[in-house]
């Protein structure tokens, strides 16, 4: 994922700038941080940003809160565009702007945020080809305070800006209460272990799938078949694994865990069995996990 990582360090020629128009403006931030911003585009690739209408998923909007140190809503008072030349990682086809505004709303964020802020933020120019008009306008935004520098922040991505509704702020807020809640489910990083085994009856079985996670809190995912019934399957968070679990909802933070993190096949070293034939049902379960959970669909960024 690309960041808007501008180490601000020459606080003197960076007010110059602010004062002397959007050129200097460019140049202080391109002396101060701008190379930085561009290795980082160039490492992750010039991604542009989705149509705005289009509007974040699911798992866009947990990517981005997670990486965030503040969101916030706010109110744009005032744009400077920042000339390309003085814009270091430009996407083909955006315009850099220098913002600043008011913050109306602190919707994630224990540290408090100060009323004026300051930002860069890369945009779509409008029909016309002009940077759009953005003043009265309000926004979300995903964003990292800059040490020692009150009021000014950083957007966590390109993609960290979004025109503000109501819908897409119940949306966060709803994203948000799921991370913080006392059952959230911690992150999977991986596959640990796999084995399936045979049942008593033909066509029964039972693949147990551990997870890798963040503080190795345990995880685990279970498949039944039964004779004569469709496949099941489900997750368990915690050291008992539940027989009753069920496959979690699309777009919850419990799928966005396992859809958006685990691989696209079975490990073939996490497979415990050495019976081919076990080997192979354990294949096919995960295959059927995965299968059924989906794609972790994502429209602004991209994995961590």
């Amino acid at each position: 994922m690309m960041r808007f990582n501008l180490v601000l360090t020459n606080e003197n020629r960076l007010l110059r700038g602010l004062r002397g128009g959007a050129a200097a403006l460019g140049l202080a931030l391109a002396a101060a941080g701008g190379a930085a911003l561009a290795q980082d585009r160039a490492a992750a690739g010039q991604a542009a940003a989705a149509p705005a209408q289009e509007g974040p998923t699911y798992a866009d909007l947990v990517t981005l809160a997670e990486a965030s140190e503040l969101i916030i809503r706010a109110r744009i008072r005032d744009q400077v565009t920042v000339p390309p030349e003085r814009a270091p990682g430009l996407a083909p086809g955006f315009v850099r702007l220098y913002l600043e505004g008011e913050a109306q709303a602190l919707l994630g964020g224990g540290s408090g945020v100060r009323e004026s802020l300051a930002w860069l933020a890369d945009v779509e120019p409008n029909a016309k080809g002009k940077p759009p008009k953005l003043a009265k306008t309000e926004v979300l935004l995903f964003a990292e305070s800059v040490a020692g520098r009150p009021g000014t922040i950083v957007l966590v991505d390109e993609a960290g800006q979004f025109a503000w509704t109501r819908q897409l702020e119940e949306r966060v807020r709803g994203v948000l209460r799921e991370l913080v809640a006392a059952d959230a489910p911690p992150r999977v990083t991986g596959v640990a272990d796999a084995l399936s085994v045979r049942g008593n009856l033909a066509g029964e079985s039972e693949t147990q799938i551990f997870l890798e996670t963040t503080g190795d809190s345990p995880a685990s995912i279970s498949v039944l078949r039964r004779p004569g019934q469709p496949p099941a399957w489900g997750v368990s968070w915690g050291e008992i694994i539940d027989s009753a679990a069920r496959r979690p909802e699309p777009d919850t933070l419990q799928w966005y865990r396992l859809a958006c993190a685990l691989p696209a096949e079975l490990p073939s070293s996490a497979n415990l069995a050495r019976d081919p034939a076990a080997r192979a049902l354990a294949e096919e379960d995960y295959a059927l996990v995965r299968a059924e959970l989906g794609e972790c669909g994502r429209r602004v960024t991209e994995a961590r």
